[in-house]
């Protein structure tokens, strides 16, 4: 008997082992299925004669063809094939529609989106956006369909959600062009409505400290830099007074005025990535170029480092597009950059006459204003504004619809409801018409600077700072994109109230009519007046021309800075001269934050024992963010400590009279505030908790009798108390904390293995967010480019995160560790490792 239940329980085990491999088989088979097609012979119906796609070791795209519309049909049959999910998320992200893939987990940010109407905007639109481009936009979009079709299994990720992939349209395309707009600028206005929200809770010369726009690290293109603030005088501020609602007490405010301050810095530490200020981290990247006449061979250099989240695969797609135009010089079209899946153009790259690259321009895009909306129902009527009510269905997956009652007006949607009963509505250049085009495809076949120039002046995309330079040595800089073009008066630094506001709701902001948009109002600078050109998301222009663009939360100088000092360094460029700045991983800001504290140290005497602490584990200074580097880690972590309790101490007056009605508005250029405290320790604008008096002696303070010691000492405690947690302070590198985490949307939601197979290598990386190598776990260059128009065989390209999106893919991560070592790799791609003939419906049946 027992042998014959032993043999039983052998056969079921091996039923069981056969049914295992028989789903591991089929699984295997879907996964594979769902491989990009590489070689061989393709029909592609729409195509007017054939096209080839050449993929060479890394899996750049080198795409031939007849005709510009051709070779866009092609680039989206590669797209859909190595990228469907991605263009996919890339659509649904402005959309609002990510719950229809994710579910419940991904309402909050639809309903967040889905305010903003996006695709109910470009439907009633999508003819003026895509213009004289709409024949290649279909192409585009019947590519990426036939490319999606040909695959033998749908794209992976779909497998593991248990969803179908919708076609693509060419509406989608535009969707994509505006999920560009939620990525790059500040979709619910967040930091002016913290300022609006501020501003009355503080004296005017205590509001203007906080909202200083300038610090040492000014590096504008064009007009003076501001310099660190000047400090108010007792008589103008003095927190001994202003605050004394709110004394402080050992553990910060009391929990009934508890409120939203910059996150301590062990908090950043513990959570791995998002950082306290918004000074140190920037949506956006480095752009640079210098002319012909610091070269030796008199060509112009334009470097390009784009800033973004990081994950596999990369958000860019590199490709080469080569075929015939009469509208381009020598009557051909060879283009060389990175595309973004979903879009029929090349972002950033080169033309062979041209060569241009963008950072993120934080110029003012977005203003609120107050008005008093017609109740419901009496939607008409004297001192109030007509709303329009939509109402947007959101489909969420697995679960009933969420209806969404969006009110609309004609500033905009509104998105707060006051208690008084006004409202706030919200202005976006991406609401407007005329916000998004293709028009940037056009670079294609630009002739030279002038010629690029004239083409930005119609181009329509989220606001960048555009750097060009072209085969004859000229270089240029211009904003690209729509500028908001604001009445006298209105400069939308505050809230605006409608004209059925008689300002008796607490605002006394003017009364400003809905402005339109223009994509031809920029300021410029360009040679020969400049040779050498930067922007790194801080202030680019001064005086007039700044007013005018006005400041959408313009990041603190220090990278341009030091990019300035990295161009003027040298008498003669070259392309490895400017890949070096952008891997410069100098801490120039930091090096002065080190100095203060042994200095602090010094003074202190033996009762600092936390500074002490810190001075001594940071004896390894070497003015880099090394990934070796101790020091580096603890005065970055010192120095933010510093931040948040002086932020902490200048905003305790608002805190006494709003509590926690209040946000803090993260002002960008807070440096130059801080700096002059900390240097200067003034008494009168010590916060109050840290004041040593014999009145108000706080456990803080004792035995430690300067306040302003006492302040330094205690973020010292903090940052010493937190890192010591991880062991010994000693082995607190910096790289240990700044370690990659790249990796694939999905791979959180496939236990065990996902991480594994899903991420790139875990790399501790040199780097922060005050140099010109932004480096964090997640966040960083998404792409590098150094190229002259003309000679682009001495180009150099880096991406992270490789070409495809397919873990099985010859090319997943391919490329990944040349971004992360800095190792210099050709732009153009190399020989061609696999090519794919595609040829046209007609011919095809010819064959047959």
């Amino acid at each position: 008997m027992r042998n014959r239940w032993r043999a039983w329980s052998v056969r079921a085990l091996l039923a069981l082992a056969v049914v295992a491999l028989a789903i591991a088989a089929m699984l295997w088979w879907q996964l594979r299925g769902s491989l990009p097609e590489l070689a061989g012979t393709r029909t592609l119906p729409g195509l007017e004669a054939s096209a080839t796609i050449q993929r060479d070791a890394l899996g750049t795209v080198t795409i031939t063809a007849d005709s510009e519309t051709d070779a866009l049909r092609a680039l989206g049959w590669v797209h859909a094939q190595e990228r469907y999910f991605e263009m996919d998320l890339m659509r649904r992200l402005p959309a609002g529609e990510l719950s229809a893939l994710f579910g419940e987990r991904a309402l909050d940010t639809d309903r967040r989106h889905r305010l903003h109407r996006m695709r109910a905007r470009v439907d009633a639109s999508l003819a003026e956006v895509a213009g004289e481009r709409m024949p290649q936009l279909r192409a585009y979009t019947e590519g990426a369909n036939a490319g999606l079709a040909a695959l033998r299994a749908r794209p992976w990720p779909y497998l593991l959600l248990r969803q179908q992939p919708a076609p693509w349209t060419p509406a989608d395309s535009a969707l994509v062009g505006f999920s560009m707009y939620f990525d790059l600028q500040d979709a619910g206005n967040v930091r002016e409505l913290a300022m609006h929200r501020l501003q009355p809770h503080l004296p005017p010369a205590l509001f203007a400290l906080v909202a200083y726009d300038g610090s040492r690290w000014d590096a504008p293109l064009a007009g003076a830099a501001r310099g660190d603030a000047a400090l108010p005088d007792a008589d103008a501020v003095d927190l001994r007074r202003l605050d004394a609602g709110y004394a402080g007490n050992e553990d910060g405010p009391p929990a009934a005025m508890a409120w939203a301050a910059p996150r301590p810095t062990a908090v950043w530490e513990r959570d791995g990535g998002r950082p306290p200020a918004a000074a140190d981290l920037a949506v956006g990247s480095n752009n640079f170029a210098v002319g012909g006449a610091l070269t030796a061979d008199g060509r112009a250099l334009v470097a390009d480092d784009m800033h973004l989240g990081l994950r596999a695969p990369n958000l860019w797609f590199r490709a080469r597009l080569r075929y015939p135009d009469a509208r381009a010089p020598g009557g051909r079209v060879d283009i060389t950059g990175f595309t973004l899946p979903g879009l029929p153009a090349v972002i950033v790259g080169s033309n062979g006459h041209i060569a241009w690259g963008f950072t993120n321009s934080y110029i003012d895009t977005l203003d609120w204003q107050r008005i008093v909306p017609c109740a419901t129902d009496a939607p008409q009527g004297p001192g109030c504004t007509p709303l329009r009510r939509h109402a947007e269905t959101i489909a969420i997956a697995g679960h009933a619809s969420d209806v969404l009652m969006v009110e609309d007006s004609d500033w905009g949607p509104v998105v707060h409801r006051e208690a008084d009963g006004s409202a706030l509505a919200l202005r976006w250049t991406a609401h407007l018409p005329g916000a998004l085009n293709f028009g940037l495809a056009d670079f294609a076949h630009a002739r030279d600077l002038d010629d690029a120039l004239a083409i930005a002046d119609r181009t329509a995309t989220p606001t960048q700072n555009l750097v060009i330079g072209d085969l004859h040595g000229a270089v240029a800089w211009r904003l690209l994109g729509p500028v908001p073009v604001r009445a006298p008066g209105c400069d939308g630094a505050t809230v605006s109230r409608s004209q059925d506001l008689d300002g008796t709701a607490g605002d006394a902001g003017n009364i400003c009519a809905p402005w339109p948009i223009a994509t031809d109002a920029s300021p410029r600078v360009r040679s020969p007046d400049a040779t050498r050109l930067w922007t790194a998301n801080s202030r680019v222009v001064d005086g007039a021309d700044f007013a005018r663009v006005g400041d959408g939360g313009a990041a603190l100088g220090i990278r341009a800075w030091q990019i300035r000092q990295g161009l003027n360094a040298r008498a003669r460029l070259a392309e490895r001269d400017l890949l070096a700045i952008q891997l410069d991983d100098r801490a120039l800001l930091l090096s002065h934050w080190h100095a203060l504290l042994v200095q602090a140290a010094d003074a202190a005497g033996a009762d600092a024992t936390a500074l002490h602490a810190l001075a001594d584990a940071a004896a390894d200074w070497r003015g880099h963010a090394a990934v070796d580097s101790v020091g580096y880690r603890i005065v970055r972590a010192w120095r933010l400590a510093v931040h948040a309790r002086i932020a902490d101490g200048l905003l305790a007056p608002a805190r006494a009279t709003a509590g926690d009605a209040l946000a803090w508005p993260d002002p960008p250029n807070f440096e130059g505030v801080v700096w002059p405290l900390v240097s200067q320790r003034p008494d009168h604008l010590l916060p109050r908790r840290f004041a040593c008096t014999p009145q108000t002696q706080h456990g803080r303070c004792a035995p430690i009798v300067d306040g302003w010691t006492a302040l330094l000492e205690d973020a010292a405690r903090e940052v010493r108390d937190t890192l010591q947690a991880e062991g010994p302070l000693a082995q607190r590198t910096w790289g240990e904390y700044n370690t990659t985490a790249i990796c694939h949307p999905l791979a959180a939601a496939i236990p065990l293995v996902g991480r594994r197979a899903l991420c790139m290598p875990a790399q501790p990386l040199p780097g922060d967010g005050t140099m010109p190598r932004v480096q964090m776990p997640a966040f960083g260059a998404s792409q590098r480019m150094v190229v002259a128009p003309g000679h682009e065989l001495d180009g150099i390209a880096h991406m992270p995160g490789g070409q495809s999106g397919h873990p099985l893919s010859p090319f997943w991560g391919a490329g990944h560790d040349d971004w992360a070592q800095g190792r210099p790799t050709p732009l153009l791609p190399g020989p061609a490792t696999h090519m794919l003939q595609l040829q046209p419906a007609h011919r095809a049946a010819r064959s047959d």
